[in-house]
């Protein structure tokens, strides 16, 4: 049991045999005392004291005497206004120490078969153009989240939705026939995602071209779009992919399968990954099958052009297109067939939308419709809705080929994590393998962290540079230390020095310290997955590293003569290093054991 439940469930005896009160221990939540205080814990008496008729510094009084009395983790505490801050005995931080020693998976709660099933939507790209960095916050948050979610004890199932249909993937699609000359990934040398993009780009090259020499001929911006050429062609096209033409349809999954195996590869190397993947494709029909069923059931009604519409304005929101006149659906359509189609192949008990800031009204449309539609997790689904992220030049543009491809990106911060850690010495000694392996492991780690250290919701500028740091609020800083304690434990492991007997040892300041850091672990793990944010989780390790810097600065431990203090201070070691590697984990990021 964790000293915060120990805590919890002794203040929650205390208040009954004192004041009658029943309190529920997991309504009790200690806190760390603030530091201008005397104490290692605290917890808020102002619950109790209607019910004492006392002042809140009398009831903390007998609180604080009840618990010195009966409970032997306590040694003293003292009061200030509402707030008990209580001092845990000494002696009784080894049993902590020894309680997270002796834990496998400290932190973190398996799943059984009854626990509830989440899904987490995330990724979602479009077969027109690679992954970009945009998508890199996208997939590291909602592969974070998941993992999150798995360790506090929830079956997780990953989940991607592919926009593989459209107008935009008609334009690809026609750039290659007119201008690709049969280009294939391995006759251009790139990876496919990559190719496609270019077609994307040139499209757009071209369609401007045009609406600029239309618009100089007298038309307006309007009436020159309308009147484009491409464009015409592009929407022939998306027409003749939907009535299913052969050709169209066999062009469109060539170029599509190209686009998954650069999807295939970027994944890889980000280290993310899917249980099942939906395709739009599939999903749209099934949507308007869904739409109809409502339409049918009176939940939808339709205009006089033959439009379907469901009106929201009870709930304080509008009235919403679902089907257009001509009988095609929209995306709030294609997110009803999936839901339809996951609900189906999963017995969901949440379901998590992994999706920027911009979609807030959509997710708040589709909940209403998944609810009233039927689908019982529909009322409580989450957006969980992250913040843009952007370059310090600016914002990206895919049309415009501006956009910084994930692949690019990812070459770029293990280059540099190569040349900073070769010139900080941190390759030393290492084969050519072993060093190419640390700059991935610490550029790709550096990436994640600084993506994933923000609170997510808010928007955030990615600074390459900043984030390669071997000091300060990094991965590498982190990786590091990580690295560090390894090496500790292995000269210790080679000295024959054992880690484990330590029981008469009585902790000093620092080593309490960063025994109540670790203690902390599982509780931050609850609260970033109560709270859906990885952001918890990567300042929670920052600062159990820099606790144990300062333990490892003011603290001796392989030149330390006392076998006990010495085998406290390398469990302590071992213990750390442990609950970074699952913290870090939890991102999604791996530490090096050799730096």
């Amino acid at each position: 049991m964790s000293l915060d439940n120990i805590i919890a469930q002794a203040v929650s005896r205390a208040v009954k045999e004192l004041y009658g009160v029943d309190t529920a221990p997991e309504s009790i939540v200690p806190q760390a005392t603030r530091k201008e205080f005397e104490g290692n814990m605290t917890v808020v008496v102002f619950p109790w004291v209607k019910a004492a008729r006392k002042s809140p510094e009398q009831v903390g009084q007998e609180i604080g005497n009840w618990l010195v009395d009966n409970e032997p983790a306590v040694n003293r505490f003292n009061v200030v206004k509402g707030f008990l801050n209580i001092v845990i005995e000494p002696t009784y931080w080894n049993t902590v120490l020894r309680h997270i020693a002796d834990t496998a998976d400290y932190g973190t709660v398996k799943a059984t078969e009854e626990s509830p099933l989440v899904m987490v939507e995330y990724s979602s790209p479009n077969t027109n153009k690679p992954l970009h960095l945009g998508h890199v916050r996208n997939n590291l948050l909602g592969f974070s989240l998941s993992e999150i979610l798995k360790a506090c004890g929830n079956r997780v199932v990953k989940t991607n939705i592919v926009n593989d249909r459209g107008i935009h993937i008609c334009k690809s699609m026609l750039a290659w026939q007119k201008w690709g000359n049969g280009a294939t990934p391995e006759s251009a040398g790139k990876k496919g995602d990559h190719l496609i993009g270019d077609f994307y780009v040139l499209f757009d090259k071209h369609y401007k071209a045009e609406l600029a020499e239309l618009t100089a001929g007298g038309m307006s911006q309007e009436e020159a779009e309308k009147a484009s050429p491409l464009m015409q062609e592009a929407r022939a096209m998306l027409r003749r992919w939907e009535a299913k033409d052969p050709e169209v349809r066999k062009l469109w999954e060539t170029m599509n399968s190209w686009v998954y195996a650069g999807f295939d590869e970027t994944y890889r190397r980000m280290g993310v990954d899917f249980d099942k993947i939906y395709y739009e494709s599939d999903t749209y029909l099934e949507g308007k099958e869904k739409v109809l069923e409502g339409l049918e059931k009176g939940i939808m009604y339709r205009k006089d052009d033959g439009s379907v519409w469901a009106d929201l304005t009870d709930a304080g929101l509008d009235h919403k297109l679902l089907l257009r006149s001509d009988g095609t659906s929209v995306y709030m359509t294609q997110d009803i067939g999936t839901a339809k189609l996951r609900f189906q192949d999963y017995p969901i008990d949440k379901m998590v939308y992994v999706v920027g800031n911009e979609q807030n009204y959509h997710f708040q449309v589709l909940s209403l419709l998944l609810d009233r539609l039927g689908f019982r997790w529909g009322k409580d689904l989450v957006h969980f809705s992250y913040g843009m992220v952007e370059l310090p030049e600016g914002k990206m543009k895919s049309r415009e080929g501006t956009v910084v491809d994930a692949d690019d990106l990812m070459d770029e911060m293990v280059g540099t994590a190569r040349e900073v850690s070769r010139e900080l010495g941190k390759l030393d000694g290492l084969s050519a393998d072993e060093a190419e392996a640390i700059a991935e492991t610490v550029g790709l780690g550096a990436l994640k962290y600084f993506l994933l250290k923000v609170d997510p919701r808010k928007n955030m500028t990615f600074n390459p540079k900043e984030s390669i740091d071997f000091n300060g609020n990094t991965g590498p800083f982190i990786q590091y230390t990580y690295a560090r304690i390894r090496s500790v434990l292995r000269k210790a492991a080679e000295q024959g020095f054992a880690i484990s007997e330590y029981a008469t040892v009585v902790p000093n300041d620092k080593e309490i310290a960063l025994i109540q850091r670790l203690a902390d672990f599982p509780s931050v793990v609850s609260e970033a997955g109560r709270s859906y944010s990885p952001a918890l989780i990567a300042n929670y390790v920052y600062d159990l590293v820099k606790e144990y810097n300062q333990f490892y600065h003011d603290c001796s431990i392989l030149r330390e003569e006392d076998a006990a203090v010495r085998s406290l201070r390398l469990t302590l070691s071992d213990v750390t290093s442990r609950v970074i590697r699952t913290g870090m984990g939890l991102l999604g990021i791996n530490v090096p054991e050799r730096m």
